[in-house]
This record gives structure tokens, C-alpha cells and sequence, in this order.
């Protein structure tokens, strides 16, 4: 056996036959932080950038599976949670992490479209909130999310810190509430508690110009696993990550005749350069 080690993040989500989004962006971004990448897959999706024909959900006894085997054997520094679309699934997955005491778990809530269709039902979202939210780190709504699970209207920066402030409350963990989706602004709110009590911290960068913004969500989310998995504090994951996921619009990619998908290897192809 060799004697280097190198963090391990699992992803656990559903795949993006396009490549864009879901397991596929949670592994090239876990790879471009130079980690070790392992998956739990949830759901296979027929999609590309124009959108998504069919979804096959996993056996969720597969589901767990998958995860005992990565525990056994290659034990993961952080795990990121994306779509999770039956409360079969979510059970498993929260009796797993549980059973094997995850740490550093990140869930990205995939709960409301960019259209702003609902994508799990009512009976999947109480289990994501119930079992997983409890398990988490960090939860990584955007704003309609955030609006729906806390029951409140988000229309500017107050509003959105103050949910942020609720859900942490209403929860018990951290919450960053994505800005993305406010017309002019790229600007997130993470809250979180402290000794001193509950704290919030804005992260704002720049609005990028470009269409193409498929699975940014995802790779926001595993870049902030990435982060947690090399020991950084909390508010510093969430600032890396920001910056990488800045970097992967920057660069301008331009695949497909939809909303295309992100540079995650931006930062290779400009030491190239």
C-alpha cells in the first residue's frame, strides 16, 4: 500500500446524462480542487441543455449500498447531497450517513426549478427536512427554495438575510441562501451559529454575464465540500467555492443549443495558457 493520502468528498445525487449538472459537475469540481471523488447515484436523467426527458430513480436499497461501500473502504472528508426526489431514497440515505457518522455534510436542497416548477413533492420534502437538514453542515438554498421552506417572500437583501436567520432557527444548521436568482444582483447570505450566537456573513462577487449557468448549484455546493474536506472554516469553503464557481462563468464556455454548463476545469486551461 502506498503511504500519500488525499482527502476523498462523496457526492451523493442524481446523473446528468448531458454532463452539466449533478454527479457528473460534483466530480469534475471535486477533481479540479485536486480531491478524490466518489459517488452515490440517485436518479439517472435523460437531459442535455435544453432540458430533461425522462428520470429513473434509483432502488434506494441500491442507493444505500452504494454508500456503505464507500464508507468501507475509501471514507469520504465531506459529503455533498443533490437531488433526491423520493422519500425512500432520503430515508436511506439519512439512516447511512447516520449509521457511519458523516461529517461536513452539505445539502443542496434541489427543490424548485430556475422556472420555478416545483421538482419533489410534498411527502419528499418533509423527509429532506426532517432526516437530512438534521445531519447537515450547511444547507444551500436559492431564493426560491429558501422562499418555500421558510414560507416567507424574498425580494431584497434584508429579506433575504432574514430568512437565512429564520432558517437556521427553524433547522438548526447553516444556511446559505443563494442570490443568483435576484435580477441584478450575485450577492449570497450564509448564517450561521457562533458562540457569541447566530451570525451572518455576505459574500458578494460580481454578476457574470453568461447564459450558460447549468448546474451551478451543484458545483457551488461541492466546491464548499471541497473546502470543509481540507479543514477550512466554514465561511472560508464558502468564499473558495464562490470564487471557483466566479472563475467557471468567467471562462465562458459555450456548449449546446440550451443553457449550456460550466468550465469546471477553468483553472487548468489557464496555467496552460
Amino acid at each position: 500500500m502506498g503511504t500519500s493520502t488525499l482527502p476523498a468528498v462523496l457526492t451523493i445525487a442524481g446523473s446528468d446524462s448531458s454532463g452539466g449538472a449533478g454527479i457528473q459537475a460534483d466530480v469534475k469540481t471535486i477533481a479540479a480542487h485536486g480531491l478524490f471523488a466518489e459517488c452515490a447515484i440517485t436518479a439517472i436523467t435523460a437531459q442535455n441543455t435544453c432540458g430533461v426527458r425522462s428520470i429513473q430513480n434509483i432502488d434506494p436499497a441500491v442507493v444505500a449500498d452504494q454508500i456503505d461501500m464507500v464508507f468501507e473502504d475509501i471514507r469520504p472528508a465531506a459529503v455533498k447531497i443533490g437531488m433526491v426526489s423520493s422519500s425512500a431514497i432520503i430515508e436511506k440515505i439519512a439512516e447511512r450517513l447516520k449509521r457511519w457518522g458523516a461529517q461536513n455534510i452539505v445539502v443542496d436542497p434541489v427543490m424548485v426549478a430556475t422556472s420555478g416548477a416545483r421538482l419533489i413533492d410534498a411527502g419528499a420534502q418533509e423527509a429532506l427536512t426532517l432526516q437530512l437538514f438534521p445531519l447537515a453542515t450547511l444547507i444551500t438554498p436559492n431564493i426560491p427554495e429558501a422562499e418555500l421552506l421558510a414560507d416567507t417572500p424574498i425580494k431584497d437583501e434584508k429579506s433575504q438575510e432574514q430568512a437565512a436567520r429564520l432558517l437556521v432557527q427553524q433547522y438548526g444548521c447553516a444556511m446559505l441562501v443563494k442570490g443568483g436568482h435576484r435580477v441584478n444582483e450575485a450577492s449570497d447570505v450564509l448564517a450561521y451559529e457562533t458562540s457569541d450566537g447566530l451570525q451572518t456573513t455576505w459574500f458578494t462577487h460580481p454578476r457574470v454575464d453568461n447564459p450558460n449557468t447549468h448546474g451551478t448549484g451543484c458545483t457551488l455546493s461541492s466546491a464548499i465540500a471541497c473546502g470543509l474536506a481540507q479543514n477550512l472554516s466554514l465561511v472560508d469553503a464558502v468564499e473558495a467555492a464562490k470564487r471557483y464557481l466566479t472563475g467557471a462563468l468567467e471562462a465562458q464556455l459555450d456548449l449546446g443549443q440550451g443553457s449550456g454548463p460550466l468550465d469546471h476545469m477553468w483553472r487548468y486551461r489557464r496555467g496552460y495558457c
